[in-house]
């Protein structure tokens, strides 16, 4: 893309690491090195998967070069930990200012067809998931989803009853102004007054 990604923030890391282990053998055509890595410097990853597949790239390395490491020469260190800190204050223990997201959720795909509205208050920097969970507790009739953890984080496998299925090939797709979130709802952060929907989809 324009902006330096390539595919999604997701795909980054992946993707850095390939062209550079492969620069030297193969060059389909020039890439924007420095505007790519500027994708990823701006980007604040949460999913340890994302992380693990970004990092290489960052020091310059590719998962390749794992056959040559020195493990003699290492350390054993555990990182610190940090306590969780609540969802209603900052980092310095302040609360944070509330926003308005708008959430609509929409089935034109399968079934009875339906579309469902609702706008919820959540601290800033809450997720997509804490929107919804949100929603879902002020109208579970309407808003109560499911989802199942994967090494990317929460994945929605289920909204308003309604299931996605690779036999199918559906999907709840999530969009922000009409183009699709490159974060999924574990670590997308909604701003004050988006509309955020959640539309049954297949692919």
């Amino acid at each position: 893309k324009e902006n330096g990604m390539i595919g999604n923030i997701y795909s980054m890391g992946l993707a850095l690491q390939a062209l550079e282990a492969t620069r030297k053998f193969y060059a389909p055509r020039e890439w924007n090195c420095a505007q790519a890595f500027s994708v990823v410097y701006t980007h604040d990853y949460q999913q340890p998967m994302a992380i693990a597949q970004v990092l290489p790239a960052l020091v310059g390395k590719s998962y390749l070069d794992v056959a040559g490491l020195d493990c003699a020469g290492t350390k054993d260190t555990s990182p610190s930990r940090q306590l969780p800190l609540s969802p209603m204050l900052g980092t310095h223990g302040v609360p944070r200012a509330p926003i308005q997201v708008h959430y609509s959720i929409t089935n034109k795909l399968q079934g009875k067809h339906f579309h469902y509205s609702t706008s919820v208050t959540v601290p800033s920097g809450s997720t997509l998931l804490q929107v919804m969970e949100v929603a879902a507790e002020e109208n579970p009739q309407t808003f109560s989803f499911q989802t199942e953890q994967t090494h990317w984080g929460p994945y929605v496998t289920s909204i308003h009853g309604l299931a996605a299925s690779t036999d199918d090939r559906t999907y709840w797709q999530f969009l922000s102004a009409g183009d699709a979130l490159d974060e999924g709802v574990g670590s997308y952060k909604p701003h004050d007054g988006e509309h955020i929907q959640a539309v049954f989809s297949t692919y």
